[in-house]
This record gives C-alpha cells, sequence and structure tokens, in this order.
C-alpha cells in the first residue's frame, strides 16, 4: 500500500523553519568566524554563503532540508531537492554537487519509502546537471530530507539580497501559497488538481529564472521560502537600505488558496512571519485577512523574488513566459527608504 507522508504529525516543509525573528536575535549574539575570501556571508541573512578561490571563481554553499512537503515520498524527494538547489540558483550560481541529510523514522517506515525520496531528489539533480557525492542519515522520529548544495558562480555574476535599488521593478517567478494549499491537502479539502498544481510548482527548478535575473541586469535576488513573501522581501529592503511597494493583485497564486486561508487553513509559521515582518508593513485599506495571511505564508521551494532596472522588466517577464513551467508577474517596485515602513501594500496592479 503507497505511503502517505501527510499522515505523519508535523510541520511541512519550509513551514517547519524556526522563525525568522528567533534566528536573527540567535546569530547577533554569536560571533562568527570570516576570512577576506567571504563575498557573503550570515550578516545579510542572504540564501546561501559565497567564498572566492580564485579571480573568476567563487563557491556557494548552502544547506537545507525539512519534514514532508508532499503525500508521495519521490515528489517529496523532488521538491526537497529543488528548493535545495535554490539557494545556489538565488545566488547567480551554478550547482555542482550535493550531500543528502537524512532524518528517518526507521522502525516505523519501510526502507522503501527513503529509496523513493531519494531517487526523487537525484532525478532533480540530474535535471539540474549536479551529482549526488553521498550523505549522512540518522534515526529520527519525523522524516526530514535535504541537501548540501556546492555551486559556482563568477565574481562578476553574484546575486544578492543587498543591491536592489529605488525604481528597480520586483518581479516574482512562482504563485503564491504552497503553505496554505498543504494544510488544505493535510485536511483532506484541496482537490487532486490543487495539490498536483502546488506539487508541480515546488518541484519546479529556478535555474532558468536564475539565468534570465543575469540576463536582465538584476540588481538583488533572493529565493522565497519558510518566511514567507514580506518576510524575505523585509530582509532584501533592509539588506540594500530600500523600500518597497506590492501590489496585491498582481501576485500570482495557486487556485483557492484565499479560500483556505479565509476558512483559516495556515501554517502556524503564517504566525511568527507575521510578528517578524508586520511592524514594517503598512497595508492600504481594503486588503483583506486573506490576502495578508498569503503574503506571510511559509513559502516551500517557492520562486525568485527578483529587483531589475524597470526598463528590463518586460524583457525579464517575456522571457519568463517562454521558458519558464510557472507563471511570472511584476508584483511591485522598489522606493525610496520610508523610515521604519519597509513595504507597502496597495490595491491594484
Amino acid at each position: 500500500m503507497p505511503v502517505d507522508l501527510f499522515s505523519i504529525d508535523c510541520e511541512c516543509g519550509c513551514a517547519a523553519k524556526v522563525s525568522a525573528d528567533r534566528l536573527a536575535a540567535i546569530l547577533r549574539e554569536v560571533d562568527l568566524p570570516t576570512r577576506p575570501e567571504v563575498l557573503v556571508g550570515s550578516e545579510t541573512l542572504d540564501d546561501a554563503g559565497i567564498y572566492q578561490i580564485s579571480d573568476d571563481q567563487c563557491l556557494v554553499q548552502t544547506i537545507d532540508f525539512f519534514p514532508p512537503a508532499a503525500r508521495d515520498p519521490y515528489t517529496y524527494g523532488q521538491i526537497a531537492a529543488a528548493n535545495s538547489l535554490s539557494d545556489v540558483y538565488a545566488m547567480g550560481g551554478e550547482p555542482l554537487m550535493a550531500l543528502a541529510v537524512v532524518c528517518f523514522p526507521a522502525r516505523a517506515l519501510d526502507a522503501d519509502v527513503l529509496r523513493e525520496i531519494t531517487k526523487g531528489a537525484v532525478d532533480t539533480l540530474r535535471e539540474a546537471g549536479a551529482v549526488l557525492l553521498g550523505g549522512h542519515s540518522i534515526i529520527d522520529e519525523q522524516p526530514k530530507y535535504g541537501l548540501a548544495v556546492t555551486g559556482v558562480v563568477n565574481p562578476a555574476d553574484i546575486m544578492d539580497n543587498a543591491h536592489a535599488k529605488p525604481g528597480d521593478a520586483l518581479i516574482l517567478t512562482k504563485p503564491l501559497g504552497t503553505g496554505i494549499t498543504i494544510m488544505a491537502a493535510k485536511a483532506g479539502m484541496a482537490s487532486l488538481e490543487q495539490e498536483e498544481q502546488a506539487n508541480r510548482s515546488m518541484s519546479a527548478l529556478n535555474a532558468d529564472a536564475s539565468r534570465i535575473a543575469r540576463e536582465c541586469a538584476a540588481t538583488s535576488c533572493t529565493d522565497v521560502t519558510g518566511f514567507g513573501l514580506l518576510g524575505h522581501a523585509l530582509q532584501m529592503a533592509r539588506a540594500s537600505g530600500v523600500s518597497m511597494e506590492f501590489h496585491v493583485d498582481a501576485l500570482p497564486r495557486l487556485d483557492g488558496v484565499l479560500d483556505y486561508a479565509a476558512m483559516g487553513l495556515l501554517p502556524a509559521a503564517t504566525y511568527s512571519n507575521r510578528a517578524y515582518a508586520e511592524q514594517h508593513v503598512a497595508f492600504d485599506l481594503g486588503i483583506t485577512q486573506a490576502e495578508e495571511d498569503l503574503l506571510f505564508d511559509p513559502q516551500t521551494s517557492g520562486g525568485l523574488l527578483i529587483s531589475c532596472p524597470q526598463g528590463r522588466a518586460e524583457e525579464a517577464i517575456r522571457r519568463g513566459r517562454e521558458r519558464l513551467s510557472t507563471p511570472c508577474a511584476v508584483i511591485g517596485n522598489v522606493t525610496e527608504p520610508e523610515g521604519e515602513t519597509r513595504i507597502r501594500i496597495r490595491r491594484g496592479r
């Protein structure tokens, strides 16, 4: 009988992350070692670290793992791998190799489950042109899977979250709502089509989105995962010393998510994401509670949030429509800093 990973009681996917405010507080109290070769470290809470090894090459290093984000083991493996690789793509890099991070309830689940998870991850690595070198596994009460990924990037091609400029357009390359959809699926309320739509989005690589960002002279980039769109946007705005404006009607979203949000089908991390960011966010009148919740929804293997010159935005969207399997859209723009108000949410496009 097929195993349904959603029958396991746990936070799903990137909703299981430690909250952004708690993580930031921990890092502030730890004196991390550094070297001149570290071009991107933990200071701006970016997606990956970058270490320069020669004049024309840097290593991109990241790790990511989480509990099941899909009920099917193979699909879970695909999503976990795509999510781990995304941090390399967000920095402008190309992944080379990975090590698996495995926590597995070996006494409760058959080894075939782990085999299928690994197959899904390996097939996604193969699509990305990367290899699996090995990994480490431990017995745990809940299954968790992910990858430590090493990639490379030319210093001239690095994208980070600290150089968005006023006047830039903001582009999102995947729909929002994976956390809400997973909650609806676990509750038996999401349709098969809605669940499959979310799985297709989460398992899609951000490789072409990253290349399009570089081709269109992106000034900054981050991937949208467990801290939600507003959490990751806030980190980019702070690191860049700017403010941002988003247009709620322009946001691509998965089918049915506003209805499910209105029913209260929200991951617990939605509330910690709101606590982290909301004091820096101003909502226009008329923005509904469900629309606010969608902006704080923890995304698993979400899209890239790209800041690029306004004059290149139309080109980026055209390329996205030609090359991406997920919808992409201009969802806002970068503005001059407004003190503590880093993000404004407006009605319209």
